[in-house]
C-alpha cells in the first residue's frame, strides 16, 4: 500500500495542484518541524523555509527533525536536510535569515502560491501578514500555547487578516526566542528568571549530555565546544561559595557565551552584534557603590550598579543554598533548589541585575527592579502533540486554498477538551492593515527625491490634496508643516529596499478623504524611457472608488462633474466585485519619469 494513499484521499484535489505549488514556510520550530514533514509527504513541489534561530538542546523534546549533533546549527538548514530524506522529489530551499530582511520584499513573496506561518512572536506574524496582503498571496496562520492552538486562513479581500482582531502583547515567551537573539527587555528578564537562575541554584535545564566522540569531522568542532560548556558549568557550580564564584559566572554568561554567539556572523548581517562585558572593567567603575542600591526599585540602575547587585545577590543566594543543603543532608531530604518568587528580594535582585547586564550586551533598554517584577512572566509550555495536530490542520486547510474554495475554509480552535471550527470572518473595515490600499513601488532611491514623490506622484498622478502626511518605517518624513525634507533623496531619509511608506490623507472632509495608501519599496535602477500603463484605484473612506489616470492629474472630480468618468468608475467597481478567475488581467501602474529619478508604482 502506498504511503501517500491517505494523503491522496484527504487532498480532494488533483495531485498536480500540490506538485505545481510553490510554498513558503516561515518558522522551523515546534509547529514548523511538523508542518514541513506534512508538506513534504503531501507532495508540494517546491518549499522555501525561513528561520533565523539555531538549534538548542531544549528544542529536542518536541522538534523531532533535530538531534544532539545538530545543536548550535541553523534550524532551517538542518530541517531541510532531514526533511529531504522523506521525499527527495520535493525541491527544498532553506534560508537561515530573518523574514524581515529587505531581500524578502513584496516581489519575493508574490512568487509563492501559498504561505504557511509557524512563528512564535507577534511582530514577525504581523509582518508576514502585511507582506502577504501586499503580494495578494494566501496565508495560513497558526500558533499553539500548551494544549491550545488555532489555524486561520487569510486571503486579501475575502477573509479577516491577522490584525483584524486586536492582539494583546503576549505575557509568555517561548524558550527559543529568549535564548538566541533577544530584542526586548522581557526576553532578557525571562532568560535570567527561567534559565540562568535554575542553572545556578536549581536543577539545570540544559546539562549537556555525554556526546559520541565518533562524530564526523564536520561536527567535531561543535561537539568540542559543547563539552567545554558542560565542563565549565560543572566547575562553576562546584566553586559556589568561593571568592572566584562571581567572576566565573560573569565570564561564562556575559563574556565567553557572548563571544561565541558573536562569531555567528550570519545572524548579525542586519543588526549590530552583541558586545561582551568585562568583569575587570566594571569592577574598576564601582566607586563605593553600595549593595543597598537594590532598594531603589523605581530607578533604572547603571551598568556598574547592576554589577554590584549581581555580585551581592549571587552571594546571598549561594549562602542560602549552602544552608539549605546542610539541612537537607542532615535530615535525609532531596537536594534543595531555589526558584524565582517575585516577592523574594534575593531572586528578584538577581534577575533584575543579570537581565539588565544582558540587555546592555544586546543594545536593549534596561528596566527598573519595579518594572522587572511586573514583567516577569511564564515560558510557553510546548506540547508536541498540540503542534502535530495544528500542523495537520494547516495542511488540510491548504487543500481548500489550492482549490480556491475559500467559502469552505475554517477558523479552527483547539483546546484541552475539544476541537471546534467556525466560518472565516470577513475583513474588518476598520482594520488599519488590510483596509489600506497597497502598491509596490520601484524607485532609484539615490536619485528620486521626496519632492518628486509628493508633487509628481501623489498630487499630480494620484490627485491627492495638500493635506497629506507620509510615514516611513522610522517615523514621519513629510506633512504640510514639515517641508525641510522635500529636496532630500529618499535614500537619505532612510528609505531603501524593503521599506514601507504610508500615505495618510488628512483632508478635513471625510467624504473626500482616502484610506491609507501603503507603498512597498523595491529599489532598482529604473529606465527613464520605460513605458507602462498609468492608472490606479484608491478607495475613499466611505467606500467609493476614485480613479487617477495618466491624463487625469490635478484636483479631484466631484460627483456629477463628468458623466463619462462616473461610468468608468462604476465599471471599475463592478470589476472589483468579480472573482479572481473572472477579473481581467489589467496591470494598474503609475510611472513618473524624469532626469531626477524615476518612480514606478505597480499595484499588484
Amino acid at each position: 500500500m502506498s504511503r501517500e494513499r491517505f494523503a491522496t484521499q484527504s487532498r480532494g484535489i488533483d495531485r498536480r495542484h500540490a506538485a505545481e505549488a510553490k510554498v513558503l514556510l516561515v518558522g522551523a520550530g515546534g509547529i514548523g518541524c511538523e508542518l514541513l514533514k506534512n508538506i513534504v509527504l503531501t507532495g508540494f513541489g517546491e518549499v522555501h523555509l525561513v528561520d533565523l534561530d539555531t538549534i538548542d538542546l531544549s528544542n529536542l523534546n518536541r522538534q523531532f527533525l533535530f538531534r544532539h549533533e545538530h545543536i548550535k546549527k541553523s534550524k532551517a538548514t538542518v530541517a531541510r536536510e532531514v526533511a529531504q530524506r522523506f521525499n527527495p522529489k520535493v525541491r527544498l530551499i532553506a534560508h537561515h535569515a530573518n523574514i524581515k530582511e529587505p531581500r524578502f520584499n513584496v516581489g519575493w513573496f508574490s512568487r509563492f502560491t501559498l504561505v504557511f506561518n509557524a512563528l512564535d512572536n507577534l511582530d514577525a506574524r504581523r509582518h508576514v501578514n502585511k507582506m502577504c496582503l501586499a503580494a495578494d498571496v494566501p496565508l495560513i496562520e497558526s500558533g499553539t500555547t500548551g494544549f491550545n492552538g488555532q489555524v486561520q486562513v487569510i486571503k486579501k479581500g475575502l477573509t479577516a487578516c491577522y490584525d483584524c482582531t486586536p492582539k494583546t502583547t503576549p505575557k509568555s515567551y517561548p524558550v527559543c526566542t529568549i535564548r538566541s537573539t533577544p530584542s526586548q527587555a522581557i526576553h532578557c528578564i525571562v532568560w535570567a528568571k527561567s534559565y540562568l537562575l535554575p542553572e545556578l541554584f536549581g536543577e539545570a535545564e540544559d546539562v549537556a549530555p555525554e556526546l559520541d566522540s565518533t562524530e564526523d569531522s564536520e561536527n567535531g568542532q561543535e561537539i568540542a565546544k559543547l563539552k567545554e560548556e558542560a565542563e565549565a558549568l560543572k566547575a562553576i557550580r562546584a566553586s559556589m561559595g568561593s571568592d572566584s564564584f562571581a567572576k566565573q559566572v560573569f565570564d561564562k554568561v556575559f563574556r565567553h557565551d557572548i563571544e561565541r554567539l558573536a562569531k555567528m556572523e550570519d545572524m548579525w548581517k542586519e543588526r549590530p552584534p552583541p558586545e561582551p562585558l568585562s568583569f575587570e572593567s566594571l569592577e574598576s567603575e564601582l566607586q563605593e557603590i553600595s549593595p543597598s542600591i537594590a532598594q531603589e526599585d523605581q530607578n533604572v540602575w547603571t551598568a556598574a550598579q547592576n554589577f554590584v547587585v549581581f555580585r551581592d545577590s549571587l552571594s546571598r543566594l549561594a549562602n542560602r543554598l549552602a544552608e539549605a543543603k546542610a539541612v537537607a543532608l542532615q535530615n535525609g531530604l532531596p537536594p534543595p533548589a531555589i526558584t524565582f518568587d517575585k516577592d523574594d528580594d534575593d531572586t528578584l535582585d538577581f534577575v533584575t541585575a543579570t537581565a539588565n547586564l544582558r540587555a546592555q550586551i544586546f543594545g536593549i533598554e534596561a528596566k527598573s527592579k519595579f518594572d522587572t517584577k511586573q514583567m516577569a512572566g511564564n515560558i510557553i509550555p510546548a506540547i508536541a502533540t498540540t503542534n502535530a495536530m495544528i500542523a495537520g490542520l494547516c495542511v488540510m486547510q491548504s487543500f481548500k486554498v489550492l482549490r480556491g474554495d475559500y467559502a469552505k475554509s475554517k477558523m479552527v480552535y483547539l483546546d484541552r477538551g475539544n476541537m471546534s471550527a467556525t466560518s472565516v470572518d470577513p475583513p474588518n473595515p476598520n482594520c488599519v492593515v488590510c483596509s489600506a490600499a497597497m502598491a509596490r513601488v520601484q524607485i532609484d532611491a539615490d536619485r528620486a527625491t521626496l519632492k518628486k514623490l509628493v508633487e509628481d506622484v501623489l498630487k499630480t498622478k494620484l490627485s491627492y490634496g495638500d493635506e497629506i502626511s507620509i510615514l516611513s518605517d522610522k517615523g514621519l518624513i513629510y506633512d504640510p508643516d514639515l517641508e525641510d525634507n522635500l529636496d532630500k533623496t529618499l535614500a537619505s531619509l532612510g528609505v531603501g529596499d524593503g521599506s514601507t511608506l504610508t500615505i495618510k490623507d488628512e483632508a478635513e472632509d471625510d467624504a473626500e478623504s482616502r484610506v491609507d495608501l501603503r507603498l512597498f519599496i523595491e529599489v532598482s535602477k529604473t529606465d527613464a524611457d520605460a513605458i507602462v500603463p498609468a492608472a490606479v484605484q484608491l478607495l475613499l473612506k466611505e467606500g467609493r472608488y476614485e480613479t487617477a489616470s495618466d491624463a487625469g492629474g490635478g484636483k479631484r472630480k466631484r460627483d456629477g462633474e463628468d458623466e463619462a468618468d462616473q461610468a468608468v468608475t462604476a465599471k471599475k467597481i463592478q470589476v472589483s466585485k468579480l472573482s479572481d478567475k473572472e477579473r481581467p488581467e489589467e496591470p494598474v501602474t503609475v510611472v513618473v519619469d524624469d532626469d531626477d529619478g524615476a518612480i514606478v508604482l505597480d499595484d499588484d
